[in-house]
């Protein structure tokens, strides 16, 4: 199978069962060894706690891509439609469309039903900040500002890297992306251990987070939404995001719903305030977490649709010029 079937039917396949909640996930082997690695390799101070923090950044991704492309090389020796279908599923393991929705959609029904404690306990197990004196807005907030942010990594920077590298990549990226939720933080224990991993995710998201936000700005016209606030919104606002690359996505995700995100979060007991991103149009309600998700779908799809023809475009030049295939997968 051509690299764009195998990503195409790897996205369908995500659409379809997502991740089956008693089905082994990469992640969470990644996610043990980078604790485990951490264990062994942790130590305080600037000049340790750097080289400590990134061998461990270094052994997990450079393993990731290791031990997914020799699993396919192994299976393609059994049969070549054994690793394709290795190769669909491992790469259906980066992506989170279906899990993403059904996380806005646990905080959305109760904050629609009016249970803002359940609300607040769903909103936890999907954001950083603490959820426990949210109001129904804040939680809003939470949500929609996840979705904007998880477009990015958990869809469209995946798809990126499989149409490029087809699994390991896509598998190397997702462990970047999980380093930089375990230790990339600017706090006193990940302050140096953490500084690699979480500069090598924001090389990692640059390109896809931009992609991003064209996508979303796509889709906001499409569904005949803000895409003109969308732009806006990104051109004027994204830059006073603390992160490089989510206030891209949450920019234009801002823009295209006619809200404002940004302001007060809360992390161990301290305030800390985010840029505000968009306008206030229209006031927080849960009906834009919804929105959000629909967006998050059709710019999902508007992704994957220009990936499989800039792909097939690439493979098909590349075949008049034979030498440069060493080079391409």
């Amino acid at each position: 199978m051509s690299v764009p079937a195998l990503v195409a039917a790897a996205f369908l396949v995500d659409l379809a069962v997502g991740d089956p909640p008693r089905f082994p996930h990469p992640v969470v082997v990644m996610g043990k060894v980078i604790t485990r690695l951490e264990r062994a390799l942790y130590a305080p101070g600037k000049l340790p706690g750097l080289a400590g923090g990134t061998l461990t950044a270094l052994v997990v991704v450079i393993s990731a891509y290791g031990v997914t492309a020799g699993i396919i090389y192994l299976l393609q020796g059994i049969h070549p439609w054994l690793a394709a279908a290795a190769e669909i599923w491992l790469i259906s393991t980066t992506l989170a469309a279906r899990g993403l929705a059904g996380a806005a959609g646990d905080v959305l029904r109760p904050l629609s039903g009016g249970d803002l404690g359940l609300a607040r306990e769903m909103a936890g197990r999907i954001v950083g900040r603490e959820t426990g004196s949210m109001n129904a807005r804040e939680v809003t907030r939470a949500a929609v500002e996840t979705v904007a942010e998880n477009t990015v990594d958990g869809v469209i920077a995946p798809l990126f890297y499989a149409f490029i590298g087809g699994a390991p990549l896509a598998m190397a990226y997702r462990a970047v992306n999980t380093l930089d939720s375990m230790v990339g933080y600017r706090n006193d224990r990940y302050l140096y251990f953490g500084r690699f991993s979480a500069r090598l995710d924001d090389a990692a998201n640059y390109l896809p987070a931009r992609i991003g936000g064209l996508m979303i700005l796509a889709a906001a016209w499409i569904t005949g939404r803000r895409a003109v606030g969308a732009l806006r919104a990104v051109i004027r606002d994204a830059r006073r995001h603390p992160s490089p690359n989510s206030g891209v996505p949450e920019a234009a995700m801002a823009g295209a719903l006619g809200v404002r995100l940004g302001g007060i979060n809360v992390y161990g007991g301290k305030e800390s305030f985010r840029p505000y991103l968009g306008d206030d149009i229209y006031p927080l309600a849960p009906v834009h977490i919804r929105q959000a998700v629909d967006l998050m779908f059709m710019s999902s799809f508007l992704a994957l649709s220009a990936g499989v023809a800039a792909r097939a475009a690439v493979d098909r030049l590349l075949e008049s010029v034979p030498v440069f295939r060493f080079f391409w997968i």
